[in-house]
């Protein structure tokens, strides 16, 4: 037989047991009545109240056409559920005396039974805590949280997540947030360790009915595949052996592994009589090196030699191999696998032996790629901070003054569908780290899947996408939200930008409302009204996507200049001039250098007419994403595109963000695009530096972060970077996010570099073309203005990075002159650093341009 040549096997649908239990929970709570509290307690299954409104966890929604079903392996979660055989549970407290409320109950498979805090006589008052014993040590990366049934006392609300190794010593929280006040199960993730206790601890009730906690099951998730703060190693100079591998009828040799083309492969001696299992390869770093993790990337064109059970061992010498540092199964499917190290390994040779054929298909083995990951250097590679959840997945944010954070999702916290008039929110305190949600009605408007723009006056305009005519605007000052006239065009996935006029642009959007070309209008703040450009089609500024305008007018990269303009650079790969007054126009730029289309991708504004393009494919989904990096430069009407380094992994739904330094940070995406899987997702960040052009890797991250995916610069310099799916009861929701510390604030022991500081008041408003007086602790070597931004669907048309010149007063005072141009700052709310002479920035002041 000739594995290469066997057609693939269909591949069974395959989902856990507790999947498959949340799955028929989540059906029958949207088929149930609401259980209200029994008289005898809050543990009681007392009368039912008469029927109110129906909650919003419960309510359905006519799904989306424009949305295909989330895939197979949507539905499974990149980290396998861990046995429970043998576990044990106890808690803080718990009530035996009214009801069977035991801490044992979360293990017990019986959704039924469940675990309450002591509520009868005094009740213990909040936090209550919940560990799991595990009676070994694992890689752990997630807690499931499945909330009681039959009444709404005890959900959890805000939490915190701690593990250990022996029970007494718990270190700092590796996950705190807030949930949701409904019955869905929640995920609860934090960076993979190893661990063997896993503790919960709740903070408050989500309703705040009361001082108790309850949780009907608990589990855990093993190895996802993304080990904690590491980064990858450097291959150059390594060598692979194998056990045996196939060179008569094929080139399968070890070394394929290691060459950087995923369609070359290694793969065990199959002709003649096969070698059988198990079979191992091993790599020689030809150095030694702390090693954290293997990445093992199956072959695509076949199914036939995917690893599924493995070990991983060490050695320094090449003869002598340790205890396996990892084990496991792997999934039979095509997506790259991580084997997290439950300890750092010093060492030179690596292997990988593979004891069983995923598909037990027959006694093969085979690889397209190996790589190996190390600890990350807090210096060189930054830091991130513990993951804290939302009780929603945030597909949408705005970084807003007050150090806070806006997030939306759809009219759900978890899916979208129809269009129903109100949207799921949530602001986190970057201060405190606290979340809180609101619902938004008042303005008839589901903003899932919109268009944004950061107005003059630091407002956030929201248009379009599942109400696709509305607008909305949210004003920080008063934590209110608003309505605005609808557009003309009824739009979704559209491009919006401010202009230099303070009048707000859109473009595209044929996701919503009728396909077709949905041609630019212009918001105008004094009015408060639209009005269409005629002159301006979208489609010369299409893509050649196979879907058509439903895919080809999507996410478009907007730049705003002087006097009203607008230059569209992507993702098509044909770039155009855009001009505002009167009917407008819409005339060509060019090509983006020799880039194909970057659906996906997007652009980031790094220096004042100079931007960066990144990643992206050639259509919307289910076609390979590109490396290949560009940079946009505009001088007066003339632009001119040059491909820079590439990043060092394909990307598309990725998210891109300016550093005050100028360097951009790029985090996540897909190497093979598609919308709420988890599959191909690339984990390791990457920097790029204007000065060489190249991409450096930074520490990897612990969650996927793809479609549906954000991130924002925040005020202290560092970046947060969240969310992802939003398909329902799919496995691929991530209700959560993560700050990422660069490497410019960090030493490389992980504690922070001294910062300058802006001391005194920095005006909260300044006209472009004056000088702000600014004070400082010591001297400084420059300022720059980054513009607060929003981002959704990969897209921030908001960011820009402004170096301003400056010039000393006196000691530590700084006269520092804005520019007149409103091409050049847009009129809006600003972050005001300053920078050292090594690039370390301060904590920003916020300043409103006029």
């Amino acid at each position: 037989m000739q594995p290469r040549r066997v057609r693939a096997m269909a591949r069974a649908f395959r989902r856990s047991p507790l999947l498959i239990a949340f799955a028929l929970g989540s059906l029958l709570v949207a088929l149930t009545p609401w259980l209200g509290m029994a008289s005898t307690g809050p543990g009681g299954r007392g009368p039912t109240p008469p029927p109110g409104p129906v909650p919003f966890d419960q309510q359905t929604a006519q799904q989306s056409p424009h949305h295909g079903v989330a895939p197979a392996n949507a539905m499974e979660p990149m980290a396998p559920v861990l046995d429970r055989t043998g576990w044990t549970a106890t808690a803080s407290d718990e009530e035996t005396a009214k009801e069977n409320g035991r801490a044992a109950n979360v293990l017990d498979g019986d959704a039924a039974t469940l675990w309450h805090s002591r509520w009868s006589g005094t009740p213990a008052p909040l936090p209550h805590s919940i560990t799991v014993d595990m009676h070994r040590t694992t890689v752990v990366s997630a807690l499931v949280y499945q909330p009681r049934k039959d009444s709404p006392h005890g959900r959890v609300g805000q939490y915190s997540i701690s593990v250990s190794t022996d029970g007494r010593n718990w270190g700092s929280p590796v996950g705190t947030g807030t949930l949701a006040d409904d019955t869905a199960a929640k995920t609860l993730a934090f960076a993979p360790q190893g661990a063997r206790f896993v503790k919960l601890t709740a903070v408050t009730e989500a309703g705040n009915r009361g001082p108790w906690s309850s949780a009907a099951e608990l589990n855990l998730l093993g190895d996802p595949g993304t080990p904690a703060a590491t980064v990858d190693l450097p291959r150059t100079g390594w060598t692979a052996t194998a056990s045996d591998e196939e060179t008569a009828k094929e080139n399968g040799r070890a070394a394929n592994v290691l060459d950087g083309d995923a369609a070359t492969l290694w793969h065990s001696r199959w002709s003649g009589t096969p070698a059988p299992l198990p079979h191992s390869i091993t790599i020689d770093m030809h150095r030694t090196a702390a090693v954290s993790a293997l990445v093992y990337q199956p072959r695509k064109d076949s199914p036939n030699g995917r690893a599924g059970a493995y070990t991983v061992t060490t050695s320094t010498d090449g003869t002598t191999f340790g205890a396996p540092v990892a084990s496991g199964t792997w999934r039979d499917d095509d997506t790259v696998k991580t084997a997290t190290f439950t300890r750092a390994a010093n060492a030179r040779y690596i292997r990988l032996t593979v004891t069983r054929e995923a598909g037990n298909r027959g006694p093969w083995t085979s690889a397209a790629e190996i790589r190996l990951s190390g600890p990350a250097n807090p210096a060189a590679h930054g830091s991130w901070s513990r993951i804290t959840g939302f009780p929603l997945v945030p597909v949408a944010t705005a970084v807003l003054p007050g150090d806070k954070l806006l997030a939306w999702s759809a009219y759900a916290v978890d899916r979208f569908g129809g269009s129903n008039g109100y949207t799921q929110t949530a602001i986190l305190d970057l201060k405190t780290g606290k979340v809180t949600q609101r619902r938004i009605d008042n303005t008839g408007h589901d903003m899932f899947c919109p268009g944004i723009a950061m107005l003059a006056d630091g407002r956030v305009l929201v248009t379009g996408g599942s109400n696709a005519e509305k607008a909305s605007i949210y004003d920080p000052a008063t934590d209110a939200w608003s309505a605005t006239a609808d557009m003309n065009i009824a739009r979704g996935y559209q491009a919006m930008t401010l202009l230099s006029t303070g009048e707000a642009f859109v473009l595209g959007g044929s996701w919503s409302g009728a396909t077709g070309d949905k041609s630019g209008e212009v918001w105008n703040p004094a009015t408060r009204t639209w009005r269409k450009l005629a002159g301006v089609p979208a489609t010369p500024a299409m893509t050649a996507d196979p879907r058509g305008a439903y895919r080809a007018d999507n996410h478009m990269w907007l730049y705003a200049t002087s006097g009203g303009k607008v230059l569209q650079l992507g993702p098509s790969k044909q770039m155009h001039w855009i001009t505002t007054g009167g009917n407008g126009s819409l005339t060509s730029a060019g090509n983006r250098a020799d880039s194909q289309d970057a659906m996906t991708g997007n652009a980031v504004a790094y220096d004042v007419g100079k931007l960066l393009t990144l990643g992206g494919s050639p259509a919307y989904e289910n076609t390979p994403a590109t490396r290949r990096a560009y940079t946009v430069s505009i001088t007066g009407g003339q632009v001119q595109a040059a491909r820079t380094g590439d990043m060092g992994h394909a990307r598309a739904f990725g998210n891109s963000v300016v550093l005050p330094d100028g360097k951009v940070a790029v985090f996540g995406g897909q190497a093979h695009p598609v919308p709420f899987s988890d599959a191909t997702s690339v984990l390791t960040p990457e920097l790029w530096d204007p000065a060489t052009g190249r991409f450096t890797p930074l520490a990897s991250m612990a969650v996927p972060r793809n479609y549906h995916s954000v991130a924002n610069l925040l005020p202290d310099g560092r970046i947060f970077s969240g969310g992802g799916g939003l398909c329902g009861d799919c496995a691929t929701n991530h209700s959560d996010g993560a700050v990422f510390t660069p490497p410019y604030l960090l030493k490389a022991d992980g504690s922070p570099k001294p910062r300058p500081v802006i001391t005194g008041d920095v005006p909260p408003r300044a006209a472009a073309g004056t000088s702000l007086t600014v004070g400082t602790e010591g001297a400084v070597a420059s300022f720059v203005l980054m513009r607060a931004s929003a981002a959704t669907h990969s897209t921030d048309n908001d960011q820009r990075r402004i170096p301003l010149t400056s010039k000393a007063t006196g000691a530590g005072t700084y006269e520092v002159a804005l520019p007149a141009d409103k091409g050049v700052v847009l009129p809006g709310t600003y972050m005001l650093f300053a920078l050292d002479a090594q690039g370390v920035p301060s904590i920003a002041r916020f300043v409103t341009v006029t």
